[in-house]
């Protein structure tokens, strides 16, 4: 009996047991990670075989299964990140609620307009917009924040990410960090623009009273917080929190236009078959199958998501519950989608950023700090990691190779 909670855990435990599952689901940001264990069974032969190729897909699902040259798993679930807004509060505010932010300048104006604070004037308490408040209120932070429009730290989850609103990369792909790269600087300036506009103790006590994500006290499904960047699984908790919310989604807004092209992050589940096991084409016919249109569809319909499919059957749009499903599945098309770096230490670099973005969201350093700190260290863990994968690339390819010859005899 395995006593772990995690999945990617459990099934590290049991290839090393010698007895793994035949199938296993994995989030796709950890498929090279067990590819370069050598945890997975390479599957392109028995893909080619049965004429399954990346012309199925929405591209960026087949990437998202393949790494080093090779496909490990094929795609169940997928989700997308996109803005949610208050559309009550948008007409309380008095803008548009059919007409979202276009920019990050215009987010940020919104933002403003639908933050509520309470303020002492004359001994009297008064509730205000914050463009409201006098530039002396504002430069002192002598306020309470009742209602916030928007803040890059809630629900905080991609807070390492943010960069790529901004054209920002975290990796060259092959062997340099870039978490000092513009872009990034560029989004952690403007996150740190909110800690000075607001306060930081103001803030902290503003996210102190906030509850659960799965709760009806989360911000968002409380109208505490009017715009959130959530993903595709956020209508499942507003229909079993706040199913009265009125609401809308749309593409997150970039630092400049994007020309019908926005940024997203996508990420999905992923099928895939531990290495050893002795039922390959079995596991492989289950895989398939649930990656037929019909039985795709319905899987994602079940999970209030959308397909990874290229191809959609009109009534799957029709039917589904989520009114902009659409929207998140247009996202996953976009050219500029963006995912997690295929890097085996991205945990260890996320970390890092998780700590240097806590500090300076207590202005203890400048985002040029921040990110060179990160850069330094993640750096030498990312030389480390290519020194290990030198010495043993020829020797994991050629298992690669042998896996596929002898699971297709």
């Amino acid at each position: 009996m395995l006593n772990v909670s995690q999945i990617d855990q459990k099934l590290l435990l049991a290839a090393a047991g010698g007895n793994p599952p035949d199938i296993a689901g994995l989030w796709s940001h950890t498929i090279n990670i067990y590819a370069e264990k050598s945890a997975l069974t390479p599957l392109n032969n028995h893909l080619e075989a049965r004429h399954i190729g990346k012309e199925k897909y929405v591209p960026v699902f087949w990437d998202l299964c393949s790494h080093r040259g090779y496909v490990w798993g094929l795609p169940s679930t997928p989700s997308t990140m996109a803005l949610h807004w208050n559309q009550r509060l948008f007409a309380e505010a008095g803008l548009d609620p059919q007409k979202p932010p276009q920019t990050i300048a215009q987010l940020d104006q919104m933002a403003e307009q639908l933050t509520l604070v309470n303020v002492i004037r004359d001994g009297k308490s008064l509730q205000v917009r914050y463009p409201q408040l006098t530039v002396e209120e504002k430069q002192a932070k002598r306020f309470e924040i009742v209602q916030l429009g928007f803040t890059p730290s809630v629900p905080g989850w991609w807070n390492e990410m943010w960069g790529f609103w901004f054209d920002g990369e975290l990796w060259d792909g092959e062997n340099r960090i870039q978490s000092d790269h513009p872009g990034n600087l560029a989004a952690y300036e403007w996150m740190a623009g909110y800690y000075q506009k607001f306060g930081v103790e103001n803030l902290m006590k503003f996210g102190s009273s906030f509850g659960n994500f799965a709760s009806p006290q989360s911000p968002f499904f409380s109208e505490r917080v009017a715009m959130v960047l959530q993903g595709t699984w956020n209508f499942n908790f507003i229909q079993q929190y706040a199913p009265q919310l009125q609401w809308a989604a749309a593409a997150f807004p970039s630092w400049e236009q994007t020309d019908g092209k926005p940024v997203s992050i996508v990420e999905t589940d992923v099928l895939v078959i531990p290495r050893g096991v002795r039922h390959v084409r079995e596991a492989l016919d289950f895989i398939c199958y649930v990656n037929q249109q019909p039985v795709m569809e319905k899987l994602a319909m079940g999970q209030r998501k959308f397909s990874p499919l290229a191809t959609v059957s009109p009534t799957f749009y029709q039917q589904h519950p989520n009114p902009y499903i659409k929207v998140f599945a247009q996202l996953a098309q976009s050219p500029n989608v963006r995912y997690v770096p295929r890097m085996t230490i991205w945990q260890e670099y996320k970390d890092e950023m998780v700590v240097a973005i806590d500090q300076l969201g207590r202005l203890e350093v400048s985002p040029q700090q921040a990110m060179d700190n990160v850069q330094k260290r993640v750096q030498r863990k990312l030389d480390r990691a290519q020194r290990r994968w030198d010495r043993v690339e020829i020797q994991r390819i050629s298992d690669w190779q042998k896996v596929m010859s002898d699971d297709t005899q």
